[in-house]
């Protein structure tokens, strides 16, 4: 899976969005945003306590006892500083700072910065407490400070609107933050999910490329047995038969090769373009070829075709109905060499297609030639009916038989 895009420069986001780059620290925008905000508090508390100790004071910013001027200068310069630190711990410092909402001035500038900061990086509730225990503050600090200007109403409500206005604007730089990282999850998770489609995909294909090679290659292998075994136990066998078994031997092998070669192309592409085309897959009207083949190999098998419209079935099903055959002839010829095997396919358009291998169960005498198996035939086979939509059974019936059976369904 891959990683998320990181940004360009990821130094002018905040450190908040900055996290899933793998940035953990402050950003260099953060520093430059921290140090701007020390610089307006510690500057507007020079301001304050210059114009608080003037002669002739042209803001009236400090008004009240004139012992509090060189203390409330102090709190400001530490309110200033304590600014370093806003990001760390907002809400411990806002606490800190509720004293000074009772009297100073030089400090007021770094108290609202403070407010901003929790309102951007705390829960709202927990700002808005903070905001009206500020609010109620200021009636103690109108009550020491006057303003000179406006009535303690008046100004008592201005303050309410000015850190109201700092508070909903913490809120929505918040709100924003908020956005951009939902926007980013998901970008993320639509990646992941993308990917997990498309492994996915590749394994049901790979799957699907199993199965198809189990029939193609079970089916093949048991005729290079059969022919093998044959020769094994006639060797004074006629020249004819030993040429014509050898020549068949040769071209399933041929044939099982050209699968192999086909399937590890497939699974060796990284991608669709990669892929060799795919052969044409096979169909009902397939079936016939596949009964000669067996038959070649010493096989009886009996045919009987009861299909209405047989050019009209679907290639979907047609495939499902060779792919039975072949894995009930398959069978036969591992487990029951020398026994007789009958084949009924029989449908027509809207009442589904029925197809039916049977043979008989090996009595003493017949040797069977060792063929090994992986015990998975027949479920590919109920895998690939299920999918359809159809149903399967095998088993010995009354007679002994042993019967694999399927109904598949075809549209009318």
């Amino acid at each position: 899976m891959t990683s998320a895009a990181v940004p360009d420069h990821p130094w002018l986001l905040p450190g908040a969005l900055a996290e899933a780059t793998g940035r953990t620290r402050r950003t260099t925008r953060d520093w430059l945003v921290d140090g701007l905000c020390f610089l307006i508090a510690l500057g507007f508390a020079l301001l304050a306590f210059e114009d608080a100790t003037s002669s002739a004071p042209q803001f009236a910013l400090n008004t009240g006892p004139a012992w509090l001027e060189e203390f409330d200068f102090a709190c400001g310069l530490a309110a200033a500083a304590a600014l370093w630190v806003r990001r760390r711990w907002p809400v411990g410092l806002a606490l800190a700072s509720l004293p000074l909402a009772t009297f100073s001035v030089t400090a007021s500038t770094a108290m609202l910065i403070i407010i901003f900061t929790v309102a951007v990086h705390r829960p709202f509730p927990v700002a808005a407490g903070l905001v009206g225990v500020h609010v109620l503050l200021s009636f103690a600090y109108y009550g020491l400070r006057p303003d000179p200007n406006m009535g303690f109403w008046a100004a008592t409500v201005w303050t309410v609107l000015f850190i109201t206005a700092v508070l909903a604007w913490g809120m929505f730089v918040r709100a924003r933050r908020q956005l951009v990282v939902s926007l980013r999850e998901r970008a993320e998770r639509a990646e992941a999910e993308q990917q997990l489609r498309v492994a996915q995909a590749r394994h049901l294909e790979r799957t699907r490329i199993a199965r198809e090679m189990h029939d193609v290659l079970a089916h093949r292998i048991s005729l290079l047995s059969l022919h093998a075994g044959a020769l094994e136990f006639r060797p004074d066998a006629p020249p004819e038969e030993v040429a014509r078994a050898a020549g068949v031997i040769r071209g399933s092998a041929h044939a099982a090769l050209q699968d192999l070669r086909e399937v590890i192309g497939v699974l060796r592409a990284e991608s669709v373009a990669e892929q060799a085309p795919e052969r044409p897959q096979p169909t009902l009207g397939d079936l016939p070829a596949l009964v000669e083949e067996s038959r070649a190999a010493g096989v009886r098998v009996g045919v009987r075709d009861m299909v209405t419209a047989a050019e009209q079935v679907p290639a979907a099903v047609g495939r499902s109905v060779y792919r039975i055959v072949q894995e009930g002839l398959t069978n036969a010829r591992k487990h029951a060499a020398g026994a007789g095997v009958t084949v009924d396919v029989a449908g027509a358009p809207g009442d589904g297609l029925t197809v039916e291998v049977r043979n008989r169960w090996p009595v003493g005498g017949v040797v069977s030639p060792e063929i090994p198996g992986a015990g998975t035939g027949l479920v590919g086979i109920a895998e690939r009916v299920s999918l359809a939509g159809g149903r399967l059974e095998y088993g010995r019936d009354d007679s002994g038989d042993f019967r694999l059976a399927a109904w598949l369904p075809w549209p009318a």
